[in-house]
């Protein structure tokens, strides 16, 4: 989005300039894909000089890291709404995995946010993305462990890194880049078994949660020994 400004002087013209960056990094991000997008797409995207954008990010890795961050707040905020009082396991999994592949762009930025952005961006920004994302981890863990009391803190974060750690990875999977979606389809003997997203996290999810529940499902009386 082009702002109806040359050079943001004012305090919200400097807002909307942050702003229009944000969203041209978001558009390209679900089109392209996050590791595809760079710092002059962004600016092309944005209606300005690649230098401009560096004007109010100290890299490409800084604004998609913030993008993350906001990702997480989002989806914490979503899974509040989504998990019901004293859910059972079932319906904790469903809900973990239905509002992850309703965040595509999330799992896209999961992918990346260890591997390249938090290494692109100083010690400063690194510190604040760290402090939003802890404070959504506590948020989500308020969640789970208020839908399944018998779940402690420990293994509510622990569900949290594994169900996002197998979210991050599933999502490549199902969303081959070109080459190897065009492998695939000329050679099925090569081909990863199609996958979708929702309903194999789902059941990835249910299976990490029978760790943390009884055989009989949902009872919170009784745990594993």
């Amino acid at each position: 989005m082009t702002t109806p400004f040359q050079r943001a002087r004012k305090p919200e013209h400097k807002e909307q300039r942050r702003h229009d960056i944000l969203n041209a990094a978001a558009t390209l991000g679900r089109r392209k894909g996050v590791r595809a997008v760079t710092l002059t797409d962004l600016a092309a995207e944005a209606g300005i000089h690649k230098s401009a954008v560096l004007r109010y990010f100290e890299s490409r890795e800084a604004v998609f890291l913030l993008l993350t961050a906001d990702a997480w707040q989002d989806w914490a905020a979503a899974l509040d709404e989504a998990v019901p009082y004293a859910a059972g396991p079932q319906k904790v999994a469903a809900a973990l995995a239905d509002t992850l592949a309703d965040r595509p762009l999330f799992c896209d930025l999961l992918t990346h946010a260890q591997l390249t952005l938090e290494r692109g961006v100083s010690e400063q920004e690194v510190r604040a993305f760290k402090i939003t994302t802890l404070d959504a981890v506590d948020r989500v863990t308020d969640t789970l462990t208020t839908a399944m009391p018998w779940v402690s803190r420990e293994q509510a974060i622990d569900l949290i890194a594994g169900v996002t750690a197998i979210a991050a990875s599933l999502w490549q999977t199902a969303n081959p880049p070109d080459t190897l979606a065009r492998l695939y389809a000329e050679d099925p003997a090569l081909a990863h078994t199609p996958i979708e997203f929702a309903p194999r996290l789902k059941r990835l999810a249910a299976l990490l949660l029978a760790g943390t529940t009884t055989p009989t499902e949902g009872d919170p009386s009784q745990k594993h020994t």
